[in-house]
């Protein structure tokens, strides 16, 4: 194969990668629109609601472990044409509902299973075919899906729920992500091994070899006794908590204690996603040259995942000041996005850089059900009890800074290398 062959099978994978996000995070971003229509119009609690979205997070967490499972052996394309399938059923089931506790079973389960289908997926994927000084930057193009989903389809169903119900624009949502994740699966590739090429970027010492030749092939239970795997699951458990506390706070924040209006704390939140989509792509042309800088792929991966943490302790602090000066807050959005292009994908790099591409899907994917089991929902339910509390976002938003501070600590900490079994020679 020659070598625009093989470089255009990873741009198509880079793709698929971005569909495959644009449709997890258009999932995430358009509840919170639909959330105040669905309520009223069934006549549920604010609480009631939520709970859907609560429960598909667990199912979720629990899916994406087996989709890890899926990648390593057949690669990317099982996993989005069953997402294609459980996502579209997801939206489309749901909006035909008529009691709550099919509500909950029905959006948990159909949505759970397709949206656990996209996220390692989409991110080991794109580590099995960039490694070294091209991960960071293809990665960052395919996450670009995340912040124009946000963008796009959160604008654009409040615009259809201006002359139609949340059940029409559940449906048009259906259609919108079966068509994307479809498109996926068809430009979706296996890994580099089965097309007898080697993966692009900085090469490990066997570059010499066949492809995968050389590598180590872990087991989920070998690499769970080592320090890496859980230094990388606490730097990001920490993270999620922090990043789950304010996506679902900071609006309430804006309102309540800033005194801002509902539309201009709406529009500081959809900032955040007009800024992913610069920061995406440009952080990871940072991350790769600090890799390219650095001693070995670890060292660099993490010395990103200090940075990303960093930002979001600067982004609290700057976000507690917006009430003196609003121009800290929008800042603050600035680097909540820088914080979010770099910090998911980083933590997978780190993992990939340890533990190496063949193994990595399954490892990754009990890592994703460990962290995102945990961090979204406890991170959304210490901002609101906080708030409860004292009836003020004040405190949560520094329960959401020190959370960064100690994914900064964690990632600090990280190794550059792992001690592989004894019996591995």
């Amino acid at each position: 194969m020659s070598n625009a062959e093989s470089r255009k099978l990873g741009y198509q994978v880079v793709l698929a990668a971005w569909l495959a996000v644009f449709c997890l995070f258009g999932y995430r971003s358009t509840f919170s629109v639909l959330l105040g229509p669905m309520q009223e119009s069934m006549g549920w609690t604010v609480a009631q609601t939520s709970l859907g979205y609560s429960l598909m997070m667990v199912v979720y967490a629990i899916t994406a472990f087996f989709s890890g499972m899926i990648i390593d052996r057949w690669g990317t394309r099982p996993a989005y044409a069953l997402g294609a399938l459980f996502c579209a059923l997801g939206f489309y089931v749901t909006s035909l509902v008529e009691s709550y506790y099919a509500y909950l079973a029905v959006y948990a389960i159909l949505a759970g299973i397709g949206t656990g289908m996209l996220w390692v997926s989409s991110t080991v994927s794109v580590r099995k075919w960039y490694v070294g000084d091209r991960y960071a930057t293809m990665w960052g193009l395919a996450f670009m899906g995340a912040p124009v989903a946000q963008v796009v389809l959160s604008l654009g169903v409040k615009s259809v729920l201006l002359t139609t119900d949340w059940r029409q624009a559940m449906q048009g949502l259906a259609l919108v992500v079966f068509v994307a994740l479809v498109v996926a699966a068809l430009v979706a590739k296996r890994n580099p091994e089965y097309y007898g090429i080697k993966p692009f970027g900085l090469l490990p010492e066997s570059a010499g070899d066949a492809p995968g030749a050389g590598e180590f092939v872990w087991s989920v239970k070998e690499a769970f006794k080592t320090y890496p795997i859980w230094g990388a699951i606490m730097a990001f458990l920490t993270s999620m908590i922090a990043e789950f506390l304010i996506w679902t706070q900071v609006v309430n924040f804006w309102v309540t204690d800033v005194k801002l209006d509902l539309n201009t704390a709406t529009n500081l939140y959809v900032a955040i996603g007009i800024a992913g989509i610069f920061t995406m792509p440009l952080m990871g042309i940072v991350a790769d040259r600090i890799v390219k800088r650095s001693s070995c792929e670890p060292e660099g991966r993490k010395k990103v995942l200090v940075i990303a943490p960093l930002s979001g302790i600067v982004a609290c602090i700057l976000l507690l000041l917006t009430g003196k000066a609003f121009v800290a807050g929008i800042i603050s959005c600035i680097l909540f996005a820088i914080y979010w292009a770099i910090e998911p994908g980083g933590v997978a790099g780190y993992a990939g850089s340890i533990y190496g591409r063949i193994s990595l899907g399954k490892i990754w994917g009990l890592a994703t059900l460990i962290v995102m089991g945990i961090g979204p929902a406890l991170g959304s339910f210490v901002g609101g009890y906080l708030f409860d509390l004292s009836g003020s976002y004040f405190n949560s938003v520094i329960f959401a800074l020190c959370a960064f501070a100690a994914s900064t600590i964690v990632a600090y900490l990280l190794p550059h290398s792992v001690e592989k079994p004894v019996d591995s020679a």
